[in-house]
Order: C-alpha cells, then sequence, then structure tokens
C-alpha cells in the first residue's frame, strides 16, 4: 500500500465517502467565523471550522464512524498547525546536500475552503455548509476537475487541494491502516518486543 491510488485504497477497505464529523482542534466547528486564533512564527493558525467538517463530511469515508471522522479532522488540524515550513529535512540515504521541507500549504488550503463556499453559493444558490453532502459532493468534484494526477493520493504535504490533503492525511493515519487491513497493525506505534511474533488483534469499531 505503498502511495495508494484513492480507487485501490478505499476498495481494499471497502468504504463508502461520506462521514459525519463535528469538533476540531484549531478551528470552531459551533460557529462559522473563521478560528485562526492566533499565530506561531508569524503563521495564522486554524481553519473555518464549519467549512472544514462539511469537507469532511464529503471525503471522509462514511463507515469509519463520528468519532473517527472528529479525530481525523482534530489530526489534520493539529498536524497543519505544527508545521514548520522550510525546516531541514532528515537526511535520507543516497543523497549528502541538505533538503528542506515545502513552504507552507495551509494559507492556500484556507483559500480553498473558501473557494468552496463561493462555488457552492454561484452554482447552488447556498453556502457549502447549508447544502446536503450529494449537492456538497458535486461542488468538490467541480472544484477538482483541474486538478492534474488524480487518479493517485499524494502525501498530505503535497496534496494540491484541501479536500485531497485532508483524505490523504487521513488514509495515512494508523486508523485507516488499521481499517484496510481489517487488524490492529497501527504503524508507527511503539510496541514492546514481547509481542512481535503475535498476530495482530482485530480491529474493533466501525468496520468495512
Amino acid at each position: 500500500m505503498t502511495e495508494p491510488t484513492r480507487r485501490a485504497f478505499l476498495k481494499t477497505a471497502g468504504l463508502l465517502a461520506g462521514a459525519t464529523v463535528a469538533g476540531t482542534t484549531g478551528c470552531t466547528t459551533e460557529s462559522t467565523q473563521r478560528s485562526a486564533t492566533g499565530t506561531r512564527n508569524d503563521r495564522v493558525l486554524g481553519f473555518d471550522g464549519d467549512l472544514l467538517t462539511a469537507l469532511a463530511e464529503v471525503v471522509l469515508p462514511a463507515s469509519i464512524g463520528a468519532d473517527a471522522g472528529r479525530r481525523a479532522t482534530r489530526a489534520f488540524v493539529a498536524w497543519a498547525d505544527g508545521y514548520d515550513p522550510v525546516a531541514e529535512e532528515m537526511h535520507g540515504y543516497g543523497y549528502s546536500d541538505v533538503r528542506y521541507l515545502p513552504a507552507d500549504p495551509s494559507p492556500a488550503w484556507r483559500a480553498q475552503l473558501d473557494a468552496l463556499n463561493a462555488l457552492a453559493m454561484r452554482t447552488k444558490g447556498k453556502g457549502f455548509v447549508t447544502l446536503d453532502v450529494p449537492a456538497r459532493s458535486e461542488v468538490v468534484a467541480a472544484a477538482l476537475r483541474r486538478e492534474r494526477n488524480n487518479d493517485r493520493l499524494p502525501a498530505p504535504l503535497g496534496a494540491s487541494h484541501v479536500a485531497i490533503a485532508l483524505l490523504a492525511h487521513w488514509a495515512s493515519s494508523p486508523d485507516a491502516w488499521n481499517l484496510a487491513l481489517g487488524v490492529q497493525v497501527s504503524p508507527g506505534a511503539c510496541r514492546a518486543l514481547d509481542g512481535v511474533a503475535r498476530k495482530p488483534l482485530p480491529i474493533a469499531g466501525p468496520r468495512a
């Protein structure tokens, strides 16, 4: 599942689009106001909570359930807010030059959230948040129509649109891997050495 395509991943997981999510870290879900509550190193933090929640209801799989959807959205906001633009990368194998991370993607993602709302108003006559999920899906599909290489899910940092970034961030999470495989593999999590030979436990809660 290295660099999985959206189709292959969702087929493996057996998931359907559309999850109900609410409550995000760094964004206000009960308010229509932008929750850019401060700055860190001259960066604006946070996203419009209502718009991000409405987008998550479209792009995240319905079968993960509301709680997992909330965790996924909180994790995305926390990751975006904690990103350190143009930080020096860890040295990898095969090269000795110093490399740096990309610029901050969040300003463009915030602008794209606003653009989704504007597109909804222009094409549906209502704000993005007030549309039902099928109508929001049509707006998102129209916004992504010009995106290139949309047959492959990129790393979250390489996503050119906030909708893809949100899905990609969830798809790379331990919860997504566990759901796709049907067992608790939790990649990236620390496990005791005495348990490495045991079979992974089945997952609990919503399943594909």
